[in-house]
This record gives C-alpha cells, sequence and structure tokens, in this order.
C-alpha cells in the first residue's frame, strides 16, 4: 500500500463569505499543489472541502498521513464524533442536525477507503507544507473578491 503525505488547508473571508482551499499531495518526491473558491461559504466548510479534495486525488487505497490546522476536522476523526454522528442518523449528541453534512458524509465515505492518520498541526507556525496550503487558499480569496 502507498504511503501518501496530504497537507490541507481552509480560508473565508468573514466567515460566511467568500472562501478558498488549499492542498499539497506529497508521493515518492513529487508534490502536487491544488487550491479552488466557493463564494458563500465557511471556515469550517473550506477546511472540509480541503481534506475532500486531496482524498480525491488518490486513484486506489494508501495509507494517508493527512496534516491539518484544523481541529474540527481532525478531531472529528481522532474522537470518533464521525463514527457516533453516523450511528446516530448524522445527529449530534444534542439530537441536532450535524452542521455542513454533505460535506462529512462525503468524507466519512472517502476516509474509508484509506488508512489514514490524522496529524493536528498548529496554524500560522513553522510547517512549511501548511503554510503552503494556507498561501493556496487566501491566493483564491483574493483572486475573487
Amino acid at each position: 500500500m502507498k504511503t501518501v503525505e496530504i497537507y490541507t488547508d481552509g480560508a473565508c473571508s468573514y466567515n460566511p463569505g467568500p472562501g478558498g482551499w488549499g492542498v499539497v499531495l506529497l508521493y515518492g518526491g513529487h508534490e502536487k499543489q491544488m487550491s479552488g473558491f466557493c463564494d458563500n461559504t465557511t471556515n469550517n466548510q473550506m477546511e472540509l472541502l480541503a481534506v475532500i479534495k486531496g482524498l480525491e486525488q488518490l486513484k486506489e487505497p494508501c495509507k494517508v498521513l493527512l496534516y491539518s490546522d484544523s481541529a474540527y476536522v481532525v478531531n472529528a476523526f481522532e474522537q470518533k464524533w464521525i463514527d457516533d454522528w453516523s450511528q446516530k442518523n448524522w445527529k449530534t449528541a444534542g439530537k441536532k442536525e450535524v452542521k455542513n453534512l454533505d460535506l462529512w458524509q462525503q468524507l466519512f465515505i472517502l476516509s474509508k477507503k484509506h488508512d489514514i492518520t490524522w496529524v493536528k498541526v498548529k496554524g500560522h507556525a513553522d510547517n512549511k507544507y501548511n503554510n503552503i496550503c494556507d498561501s493556496l487558499a487566501r491566493a483564491e480569496v483574493e483572486k475573487h473578491i
């Protein structure tokens, strides 16, 4: 099974407002950068979309080291919230529908295809690839506003 590193980040102005996402994939000495824009979105939606877009690039099951500065995303998997949500018909512990349901469901399905290790990194710090993702996401916002 191939091992791939994926770095992701999302950005949003005004929250909600214009947003962008950035991804860096690393495999076998190769680096691929991707980014995109959404017109009316939130920071959390962009964080989720970045992970989805990164995982969608994988053409076969992989071991994935997935780096994100989003506690929202990482904790959902590390603390098994997403498993609880899926078992409870996508309801929170407070019996409310999970926010960003369509993105969470998409990510849940994608995550089952791979062996993912979720790594929380500190945002806006000294992580080279997280900083690249942040720049990609912010550049998408700047380009469109």
